[in-house]
C-alpha cells in the first residue's frame, strides 16, 4: 500500500502509523517484521515532514529517537515518507506512492498508565504510596466483596426459584391426589350405603 492509504487503514483500525520511541522498540519492531520479509522489503512508519520541513510523528509523539540509514534523510526530498528496514532496523525515505507494508499502533491508555503511578509511585513520598496501596488493596477487596455477595445472591435466587418450583409441583400432585382419592372416597361411601341398605333389609 502507499503511505496515505497505510496511514487511512491504521485510522479505520483506530491507531496510527507507528512512532519508534527508542531503540528497543525499533529492535522489537524489526524482529516481528523480520517474519513478514517474503512479502516485503519494508515498513511505512508515521514519520512525516510538515509544510516548514519539520520532521513529526503522525500521533504526535516526541521525536527522540532516529534511526536513519547512511546518507539518509536527504534535504531535498521534502514529498517522501519514511520506511524502516525489515531486514536492518534502519529508516530511509521513499517515494510516498511506492508500495509496502505498514505498521500501525494504537495509543496508550493514559488513565490505566496514571493509576498504576498513582497506586504505586513510592519514590517521591512513602507515607503517600503506602496510602495510596492501602487504598488500591481495599478496592480491590471491595470489589471481591461486591462480587462474592453477588454470586451469594444469584445462587440464592436460582434455589429459591428451584424450591418454589418444586413445592408448585408437590402441591400440583397433592391436588391431583386429592381429586382422585375424593372419586375413591365417594364410591366407597356410595358402595358403604348400598352396604348398609342390603343388611338393613
Amino acid at each position: 500500500m502507499s503511505w496515505a492509504q497505510s496511514v487511512t487503514q491504521c485510522i479505520r483500525s483506530g491507531g496510527t502509523l507507528a512512532s519508534v520511541e527508542d531503540l528497543a522498540e525499533s529492535n522489537f519492531l524489526v524482529e516481528h517484521a523480520d517474519l513478514y520479509t517474503s512479502k516485503t522489503s519494508g515498513f511505512w512508519i508515521g514519520i512525516y515532514r510538515n509544510v516548514n520541513g519539520q520532521l513529526l510523528w503522525q500521533d504526535n509523539s516526541a521525536l527522540d529517537f532516529v534511526n536513519w540509514g547512511e546518507g539518509q534523510p536527504s534535504e531535498d526530498q521534502l514529498d517522501y515518507c519514511v520506511e524502516l528496514s525489515a531486514f536492518s532496523g534502519y529508516w530511509s525515505i521513499l517515494p510516498c506512492s511506492s508500495q509496502k507494508g505498514f505498521i500501525c499502533k494504537k495509543p496508550k491508555i493514559y488513565l490505566l498508565l496514571f493509576a498504576l503511578y498513582l497506586f504505586t509511585d513510592t519514590k517521591k513520598d512513602k507515607a503517600h504510596g503506602h496510602m495510596n496501596m492501602w487504598i488500591l488493596l481495599t478496592l480491590v477487596l471491595i470489589i471481591l466483596l461486591g462480587m462474592g455477595f453477588m454470586i451469594y445472591f444469584l445462587f440464592k435466587i436460582k434455589t429459591q426459584r428451584e424450591t418454589e418450583r418444586e413445592a408448585r409441583q408437590h402441591s400440583t400432585l397433592l391436588e391431583y391426589s386429592r381429586i382422585l382419592t375424593g372419586r375413591d372416597d365417594e364410591n366407597d361411601s356410595t358402595n358403604g350405603k348400598e352396604k348398609n341398605e342390603h343388611s338393613v333389609v
